[in-house]
C-alpha cells in the first residue's frame, strides 16, 4: 500500500520539533468544537419551533412546508461520508472553519428569505456545510485527545451536547419565535459561527501524519450522495403520500442498488470513499447500527411530546421548551457524570446496553400516555429516565465511533456516526409518524358513532391523537431495546487502556492511529 498520509500540519508546518505530548491547547479548542456542535445540533430542532410563523410569513403551501426540515435533511444526510472524505483530504481544522463560515452565510440567507424558494436554498446550503463541519468537529476530538481518560471526559461534553442540544433548539426556538420573529432562529447562528471559527483558527494544531491525500473517489461521491438521498427522501415521502406509494417504492429500490453499488465500488477502487474496513471492525458497526436505531426512537418522542404539550395540552412554544429541561438534565448527567466517570472503569457495551435499555424504560412509561395525564407525574419521569439513559449511552458511542481507526480514515468514520443518526432521524420521523396517523385514524373509526356534540367530537380527537402518540412509542420502546441487544452483541471491546499510540512525523501511514481500547 503506497503512503497518503501528509506529516505536515494543518497550519503547514511539517510537525519535525518531535513533539508527541498532547496538545497543550486541546481544552481550549473542545470549547470551540462544542460549540459549532452546539450549533449544528440546535438547528436541527429550532426551525420546528419557527416553521409555522415562517410558513404564514411567506405563503409557503401546507403541501411544500415539509420540504424546510426536508432540504437540510438530504443534504446534510447525503452529503455527510463526502464531508468526511473532505477533511481527511484537506485537513480537519480547515475543513471545520470552512463549514463553520458556510453555514453562518446559509443562515444570513435563511434569515433574510424573501420567499419560499429563498428558504428551501438556504436550508440545502446549510445541510451541505453541515456535512462538513460535523464530521471535522468528531474527527478533530478523536486526533487531539489521545489520553484515555481525557479522552472519555471530552467526549463525555460532546455527548451531552449531541443528545442534549436538540431539547435545547426546542427552548431557544420558542423565545426567539414568540418574544422576536422566527428570522432570528436563522440569524442566532451567526454569532456561534463566527465565535467558534475565529477560535479554532487560533488554537486548534492538528497532530501530525493525520491527513489523507489519496485521489478523491468520485463514483463513490455520486454513489453513496445518491443513495443516502434517494433513502432519506423515500423515508420523507412515506410519511406523507404512504409506504405503498409508487415513487416511495421506487425510491427505496434506488437507493438499495445505488448503495449496493456503492458497496461493490469500495470493495474495488483503491482509494475508496469509505473504505470498509471502517465499517467491518464489529465495534464500530455496532455502534453505527445501535445508536441509528436509537435516534429513530429519540425522533419520534421528540415530535409526538412537542405536539401532545403544544396541541394537547395547550402549552406555548415556549412553555414547551422549558417542559422538555428534565430531558436535557438527564442527557447531560448521564453522559457527564456517569458515561465519562464509567468509560474508563467499564467495558463500553456496559453502558450503552443498560442505558439503551434505561432510555427504553422511560419510554414504556410514556405508553400510558392519556389527554389528562400529569406533567409530574408520568411525563418528567419519562423524560428523565430517557435522558440518563441516551446520556449515558452516547458518550461511549461517540467515542467509539472511532475506536482502533487510522488518523487518515478519522474523518469518514466520523461521519459514518454522523450518517447513522440522520438517517435515523428521517426514518424515525417518517416511521413513527406513520404508525401514529394510522392508528389515530383506526381508533376514531371506532369510536366516532358515539362522539355527539361539538365538544364530545373535539375530545374524541385529542384521544385520537393520543392513542396513536402512544402506539407508536410502543414501536419505539422495541427499537430501543433492539439497540440494547445490539450493544450487548456486537460490541466487545474492553475498557479503554492506559497506553496511546502517538501520531509522529516519522510514523508510517499504518501505525499512526487514533487511541485504541483494549480486547
Amino acid at each position: 500500500m503506497s503512503k497518503t498520509a501528509d506529516t505536515r500540519l494543518s497550519d503547514g508546518s511539517d510537525g519535525s520539533d518531535g513533539s508527541a505530548g498532547p496538545d497543550p491547547s486541546r481544552w481550549k479548542a473542545l470549547v470551540f468544537i462544542a460549540l459549532a456542535q452546539l450549533m449544528v445540533v440546535l438547528d436541527a430542532t429550532i426551525v420546528n419551533i419557527a416553521l409555522p410563523s415562517a410558513q404564514q410569513d411567506l405563503g409557503i403551501s401546507d403541501g411544500n412546508r415539509q420540504w424546510v426540515i426536508t432540504a437540510y435533511a438530504l443534504a446534510f444526510g447525503g452529503l455527510l461520508l463526502f464531508g468526511g472524505r473532505i477533511a481527511d483530504l484537506w485537513g480537519r481544522k480547515r475543513t471545520f472553519v470552512v463549514g463553520l463560515a458556510g453555514f453562518a452565510a446559509a443562515s444570513a440567507l435563511g434569515g433574510a428569505a424573501t420567499g419560499e424558494a429563498m428558504l428551501l436554498g438556504s436550508r440545502a446550503l446549510q445541510g451541505a456545510f453541515g456535512a462538513l463541519l460535523a464530521p471535522a468537529a468528531l474527527s478533530l476530538l478523536a486526533v487531539m485527545f489521545t489520553d484515555a481518560k481525557e479522552r472519555a471526559k471530552a467526549f463525555g461534553v460532546y455527548g451531552a451536547i449531541a443528545g442534549g442540544g436538540g431539547a435545547v433548539g426546542l427552548i431557544l426556538g420558542g423565545f426567539l419565535t414568540e418574544y422576536l420573529d422566527w428570522r432570528w432562529t436563522f440569524y442566532v447562528n451567526i454569532p456561534f459561527a463566527v465565535v467558534a471559527a475565529a477560535g479554532a483558527w487560533l488554537v486548534i494544531r492538528e497532530p501530525a501524519g493525520g491527513r489523507n491525500r489519496s485521489p478523491l473517489d468520485v463514483p463513490g461521491v455520486l454513489l453513496s450522495t445518491l443513495g443516502l438521498v434517494a433513502l432519506v427522501y423515500g423515508f420523507t415521502r412515506a410519511e406523507s403520500h404512504g409506504w405503498t406509494d409508487a415513487t416511495t417504492l421506487g425510491l427505496f429500490v434506488a437507493s438499495a442498488v445505488l448503495l449496493a453499488a456503492f458497496v461493490a465500488v469500495e470493495a474495488r477502487v483503491a482509494s475508496p470513499l469509505l473504505p470498509l474496513r471502517v465499517l467491518t471492525e464489529r465495534n464500530r458497526g455496532g455502534v453505527y447500527l445501535s445508536l441509528g436505531l436509537a435516534i429513530i426512537a429519540m425522533f419520534g418522542l421528540f415530535l409526538f411530546l412537542t405536539y401532545y404539550l403544544q396541541i394537547v395540552k395547550g402549552y406555548s412554544p415556549v412553555r414547551t421548551g422549558f417542559a422538555f429541561l428534565p430531558m436535557i438534565a438527564g442527557m447531560i448527567t448521564g453522559s457527564t457524570q456517569i458515561g465519562a466517570r464509567l468509560m474508563t472503569r467499564v467495558p463500553p457495551r456496559l453502558l450503552m446496553g443498560p442505558g439503551f435499555l434505561v432510555a427504553a424504560t422511560g419510554m414504556l412509561l410514556l405508553t400510558q400516555l392519556e389527554v389528562d395525564s400529569s406533567y409530574a407525574g408520568l411525563i418528567l419521569p419519562a423524560q428523565l429516565l430517557l435522558g440518563l439513559g441516551m446520556g449515558t449511552a452516547f458518550m461511549p458511542a461517540m467515542s467509539l465511533s472511532t475506536y482502533g481507526v487510522e488518523a487518515r480514515d478519522a474523518g469518514v468514520a466520523s461521519a459514518m456516526v454522523n450518517t447513522s443518526q440522520q438517517v435515523g432521524g428521517a426514518i424515525g420521523t417518517a416511521l413513527l409518524n406513520t404508525v401514529a396517523a394510522s392508528a389515530t385514524t383506526s381508533y376514531l373509526a371506532v369510536h366516532a358513532a358515539g362522539a355527539t356534540g361539538a365538544e364530545a367530537q373535539r375530545f374524541l380527537q385529542l384521544e385520537g391523537m393520543v392513542h396513536g402518540y402512544a402506539s407508536a412509542i410502543w414501536w419505539a420502546v422495541g427499537i430501543l431495546a433492539a439497540s440494547a441487544a445490539i450493544a450487548f452483541t456486537l460490541i466487545n471491546s474492553g475498557r479503554p487502556g492506559a497506553t496511546t499510540v502517538a501520531s509522529s512525523a516519522a510514523a508510517s501511514e499504518d501505525e499512526v492511529k487514533i487511541p485504541v481500547v483494549a480486547h
